[in-house]
C-alpha cells in the first residue's frame, strides 16, 4: 500500500485539512468489494465511543464530561476509487469506522487508487494524540483501511488501552505548519532549509 498525503495544520481553530492517495493493492486470494478504513479520529466525536466507554470503565469521566470545544472528529470525506465516487454505509457499532463500497470487486493482485481530501478537528489530549495549549501529538489522523488477512477484516475501533493494527506501506506525506513549529516524525526530512533551521 502507498500513501501520499498532504496535510496543514491551523493551530488558530486546531485544525487540520488534508488530502490523501491511498494506492492500494489486493494482496489477498479473495476478491474485495469493499474497505473498512478506520477514522480514529471520531472517537472523541461524542460520549458514545467506545473510547469513551473504557475510560469510564477505567475510572475516568474527563472525556465524559469535556466541552464540544475539548472533542474532536473527522469529516469533509469524499472517497473516490479510481475517479468513480464511492458509497460508505456506516458501521452497525461503531462511529470511527466506515465501509467504503467499491464500484467493482477488486481481485487478487489488482491494484486501485483511493483519494479522498479530510478535515480533522483535533481534540484536546485525553488518550494517545491531540493537543495542549499550543502543542500537538498527531496520532491516528488520517483515514486509513483496516487489515485484511487470512481472518478477515479487522475494523476495530479506537481505544484508550490496546494495540492498533495497521497495513504497512510507503508514505510519502507533506506536513505544513506555522513557521514557529518544529515537526517530529518518522522518515526523513526533505526541506534543506528547514534541515540547516533545525541545525541551527
Amino acid at each position: 500500500m502507498d500513501y501520499k498525503i498532504d496535510v496543514t495544520l491551523n493551530d488558530v481553530d486546531n485544525t487540520l485539512n488534508g488530502f490523501e492517495i491511498i494506492n492500494y493493492t489486493n494482496n489477498s486470494p479473495d476478491t474485495l468489494w469493499f474497505i473498512w478504513f478506520h477514522l480514529w479520529p471520531n472517537a472523541y466525536k461524542n460520549d458514545r465511543t467506545a473510547l469513551s466507554e473504557q475510560l469510564l470503565q477505567l475510572g475516568r469521566t474527563d472525556f465524559y464530561f469535556s466541552s464540544d470545544e475539548q472533542r474532536g472528529y473527522i469529516n469533509r470525506l469524499d472517497f473516490k476509487v479510481d475517479g468513480v465516487t464511492a458509497t460508505l454505509e456506516d458501521h452497525p457499532l461503531y462511529i470511527d469506522i466506515t465501509k467504503v463500497i467499491l464500484p467493482e470487486g477488486l481481485a487478487p493482485g489488482k491494484t486501485i487508487k483511493i483519494t479522498t481530501p479530510f478535515h480533522e478537528k483535533i481534540p484536546f489530549n485525553f488518550s494517545r494524540g491531540g493537543h495542549v495549549g499550543n502543542t500537538y501529538q498527531i496520532t491516528q489522523w488520517f483515514p486509513k483501511p483496516a487489515v485484511y488477512d487470512i481472518h478477515g477484516w479487522h475494523a476495530f475501533p479506537y481505544l484508550d488501552q490496546g494495540e492498533f493494527y495497521s497495513e504497512f506501506g510507503n508514505f510519502n506525506v507533506q506536513i505544513t505548519v506555522p513557521k514557529d513549529y518544529v515537526v517530529a516524525a518518522t522518515g526523513e526530512l526533505q526541506n534543506e532549509d528547514e534541515q540547516k533551521w533545525l541545525k541551527e
